[in-house]
C-alpha cells in the first residue's frame, strides 16, 4: 500500500470533509497528509507530502505532473484516499501481533462489494478485528467503520491518445517516416471511387426529392457521374448550376420564340383577312358596274 498513502500530494485534502473548515487536518491523517493545510479557503499547499525514505527521490525528479497522477491515482477516485485519512492512525509496526490469515474476509468483502479481491484493502492495524468477521453484515460494517476500504480502479487515460489523433487531423506525425504501407495499402482506390459515388449520388437523390432537378436531369447527371465525369460534389453542383442556368436560357429562348411566331401568325392572319376584304370590294364594284 506504499503506492497508495506513502506518496500522496497535499492537494488531495482538497477533496475531504476537512476543506472548508479553516484550519489544519487531524493528527488522525497519518504523517502523508500532515502537511496539507487549507490556506485562505481557496488553495491548498502545494507541498507533497511524502514519507522520508522517497523525499530525496520526489526532489530529484524532473515529471512536473502531480504525484498522484504519476502513481496513478485519479482525482475523481480520492474517496479510498479519505477514507485512508480519516482513520484513526495506528502503525501495524507498533503492535506485537502475529499475522492472521485474512483470506475468508477478503472473500467476503470481494462479494458483498461486487469487486475483485485484489481490490480489497485490509487494515493491517486491524487484523484482530477484522480475522473475527465471518458473516456478510459484520464484513458490510467494516467497511462502513472504514476498516475494510475498495481501492480505486486504476484508470488508462485516452488523453494522450486523443491528442495524438488531434494532431494527425492536423496533418502532424504522418510524414514518410510515419507510414508503413503503400499508398494504395493506406487508402486504396476503390474505397476513393465508392466514397466519391455514394456522395454525388447522395446529392443527386438530395436534388431530386427537392425538386431541384427533375427525372431527366436527374439521370443524366447519374450516368455522367458513374463516368467519372465528376471529380467531386464542387464540381457536381458547378455543372448542376450551370445545366439549370442552361435550361431557363433555353427555356426563355423557345418562349420568345413561340411568342414571336405566334404574332407574326397574327400578322398574317391580319393581312389575309384585309386581303381578302379588298377583294370582294373590288368584285362587288365591278359586278354594280356590270348591271348598270
Amino acid at each position: 500500500m506504499r503506492g497508495y498513502y506513502g506518496l500522496l500530494p497535499g492537494v488531495v485534502a482538497k477533496h475531504c470533509k476537512f476543506y472548508k473548515m479553516n484550519r489544519r487536518l487531524s493528527p488522525a491523517a497519518g504523517p502523508w497528509l500532515s502537511g496539507c493545510r487549507h490556506q485562505q479557503g481557496v488553495k491548498i499547499h502545494r507541498r507533497m507530502a511524502i514519507w522520508p525514505a522517497t523525499a530525496r527521490e520526489h526532489m530529484d525528479t524532473k515529471d512536473p505532473r502531480p504525484l498522484y497522477i504519476r502513481n496513478g491515482i485519479l482525482r475523481q477516485n480520492i474517496n479510498f484516499i479519505v477514507a485512508l485519512a480519516q482513520r484513526p492512525h495506528r502503525h501495524p509496526q507498533d503492535q506485537d501481533t502475529p499475522m492472521v490469515n485474512l483470506r475468508s474476509q477478503k472473500r467476503l468483502a470481494a462479494a458483498v462489494a461486487g469487486v475483485g479481491k485484489r481490490k480489497i484493502w485490509l487494515d493491517p492495524a486491524e487484523q484482530a478485528e477484522i480475522a473475527n468477521a465471518n458473516s456478510r453484515s459484520h464484513v458490510k460494517k467494516l467497511i462502513k467503520d472504514g476498516r475494510v476500504i475498495i481501492k480505486p480502479t486504476v484508470m488508462h487515460s485516452r488523453a494522450r491518445t486523443r491528442d495524438l489523433l488531434a494532431a494527425k487531423r492536423k496533418g502532424r506525425h504522418t510524414g514518410p517516416g510515419k507510414r508503413k504501407g503503400t499508398a494504395e495499402a493506406r487508402l486504396p482506390t476503390k474505397v476513393q471511387w465508392m466514397r466519391r459515388q455514394r456522395v454525388l449520388r447522395r446529392l443527386l437523390r438530395k436534388y431530386r426529392e427537392a425538386g431541384k432537378i427533375d427525372k431527366h436531369l436527374y439521370h443524366s447527371l447519374y450516368q455522367k457521374s458513374k463516368g467519372n465525369v465528376f471529380k467531386n460534389k464542387r464540381v457536381l453542383m458547378e455543372y448542376i448550376h450551370k445545366a439549370k442556368a442552361e435550361k431557363n436560357r433555353t427555356k426563355v429562348l423557345t418562349d420568345q420564340m413561340e411568342a414571336r411566331r405566334v404574332k407574326n401568325k397574327a400578322a398574317r392572319d391580319r393581312r389575309a383577312e384585309r386581303l381578302a376584304q379588298k377583294r370582294q370590294d373590288i368584285l362587288a364594284l365591278e359586278h354594280e358596274a356590270v348591271q348598270e
